[in-house]
């Protein structure tokens, strides 16, 4: 299987309010970007849209390092939330699951590739992390613009 290299970001102004996502795919010297976002999100749709997204651009099964500044995705998968949410019907403890379309798109994308999820510090010193960052928040901007709001 094929290495590839994943990076997301997810960013939103209000919660919910106006939000994008960015993506890095690398794969030997190939690099690909992905943006979009929605006119009223919350911060973890576009991070789950981001990721998302990013593995449904793979057109083959790979091995994915996807590195994510969501504690909420990392936790999800490498804690086994994820898999303890769909055995329970998409329910979680505390109540209900939100966002459960996603949730069932990653883990079928998750099931359909071998990928280890990383958790890195935003805004921090991972130019490729800081890069989705950028992406997603123009994204933001864009549809906060078409709202009139500033996204600032």
């Amino acid at each position: 299987m094929k290495l590839v290299t994943i990076y997301t970001d997810g960013a939103c102004s209000g919660n919910p309010g106006p939000g994008g996502w960015g993506a890095i795919l690398r794969y030997g010297e190939r690099e690909k970007e992905l943006s979009g976002g929605e006119a009223e999100t919350t911060n973890n749709r576009m991070e789950l849209s981001a990721v998302i997204a990013a593995l449904s651009a793979l057109r083959e099964p790979c091995r994915v390092e996807l590195y994510t500044d969501s504690q909420y995705i990392e936790r999800a998968v490498n804690d086994g939330w994820l898999a303890g949410w769909k055995r329970k019907g998409w329910k979680r403890k505390g109540g209900e699951l939100k966002n459960i379309p996603l949730w069932q798109e990653l883990d079928r994308l998750l099931c359909a590739h071998d990928v280890e999820v990383h958790w890195v510090k935003g805004h921090a010193d991972n130019e490729f992390n800081n890069r989705c960052d950028a992406l997603a928040v123009e994204q933001r901007d864009k549809y906060a613009c078409q709202g009139g709001r500033t996204g600032k």
